[in-house]
């Protein structure tokens, strides 16, 4: 049977706030949800626009309350300005599919103003990963092929370690626009990587336990530059069923954040 035809991008714009999903959105944990990534991008992509009218430039942070799966279907999104001062902005939004809400947002954009820093500076400069993307092993995750979905939207490659083998720090690129006929910003691009350090740094057996994320929490310290983000990611599990998966987030140039997510952990069902 001949594999099907891969779409343009993750979504397509149906009206002012409502986007429809391709199936390059689709997630590793069932064929009619989305990975969390994308949705996220979305979000973040709406967000900056809402920031952007007050001058805001900088995405702090991004947290996603994933309350449902989110369909590989219609999605709308609502964003709200709760305060705007003189340095920073607070922002939420709502995630919707059709009557459902299947995600709340609250977000952190600052005002950005250059300042000279000391030198020397403790702890600075700043880390930066190696080897680069551009002499790394390309990856490929353990659920590629089944069905068009997140591994067709990525592109990975690894500077340490290997997919789904606990801790490593794999580069990520988007092989299509997040929103068809618009480049994604440095944010978004984020944004799709980040949700995906439970699963690059996985310590189970993606076959026998799933270890699905409710949350993600994105905090960067600068604007990320160039289409390549890099995740140094490590899972974390307790014996209670719940854990948590830790990524530091990089550019070329170096550490632009980290970000964190929340984990279920629960054996398949047969």
């Amino acid at each position: 049977m001949p594999h099907p035809p891969i779409p343009a991008a993750a979504y397509t714009s149906i009206d002012a706030g409502r986007f429809a999903a391709s199936p390059l959105t689709r997630g590793p944990w069932h064929p009619e949800h989305q990975h969390a990534g994308p949705p996220t991008a979305l979000v973040c992509r709406a967000v900056e626009q809402a920031a952007a009218v007050h001058g805001l430039n900088h995405l702090s942070r991004l947290t996603a309350n994933l309350l449902r799966p989110v369909p590989v279907g219609e999605l709308g999104i609502e964003v709200m300005t709760d305060y705007v001062g003189r340095n920073a902005g607070h922002f939420s939004a709502l995630l919707m599919a059709g009557s459902k809400e299947v995600g709340r947002f609250t977000a952190l954009v600052q005002r950005e103003a250059p300042v000279d820093l000391p030198v020397p500076l403790p702890g600075h400069p700043l880390p930066q990963m190696a080897p680069l993307p551009d002499v790394c092993e390309v990856q490929h995750f353990p659920f590629a092929g089944q069905h068009v979905g997140y591994a067709d939207l990525v592109e990975t490659r690894a500077a340490h370690g290997e997919l789904f083998k606990g801790p490593c720090a794999i580069w990520f690129r988007l092989r299509h626009p997040l929103l068809d006929g618009e480049a994604p910003s440095a944010y978004q691009r984020v944004a799709v990587a980040a949700d995906s350090g439970n699963g690059i740094s996985a310590v189970l057996d993606f076959q026998k336990h799933s270890f699905v994320n409710s949350d993600l929490s994105i905090h960067l310290l600068r604007r990320p530059v160039g289409e390549w983000v890099c995740l140094d990611a490590r899972t974390h599990l307790g014996d209670n069923g719940c854990g948590i998966a830790e990524s530091a987030l990089y550019d070329t140039l170096g550490l632009v954040g980290r970000s964190v997510q929340s984990l279920a952990v629960r054996l398949r069902q047969a």
